[in-house]
């Protein structure tokens, strides 16, 4: 399952994008690794705090960067995996013919 990060708002997004340039390719790495492996990645990268909130801590020369978020699970099969479903599908059936 991929994961899709989204900002609450754009100045949420815009002092994300201001921290120190080590700390934010830190915070981008760990996004990084949260699209791919989920909300819930872990330590040394994420901390739960309480309440569904989780913390994002990004540790560089210049020093701690954090980001406290939380995650939504959408129960919906995208359109796109749905059409790619299909399109093997296809191809199983005409391979079968």
């Amino acid at each position: 399952m991929n994961w899709t990060i989204e900002f609450f708002d754009e100045s949420v997004e815009a002092e994300t994008f201001a921290l120190p340039p080590k700390i934010l390719a830190k915070m981008l790495h760990i996004f990084e690794l949260i699209e791919m492996v989920g909300a819930q990645l872990g330590e040394p990268y994420t901390k739960p705090l309480n309440n569904g909130l989780f913390e994002v801590r990004a540790k560089a020369q210049e020093g701690i960067g954090r980001s406290i978020y939380c995650y939504q699970k959408d129960q919906k099969t995208p359109k796109r995996d749905i059409e790619i479903a299909l399109k093997r599908k296809k191809e199983i059936d005409d391979g079968n013919n």
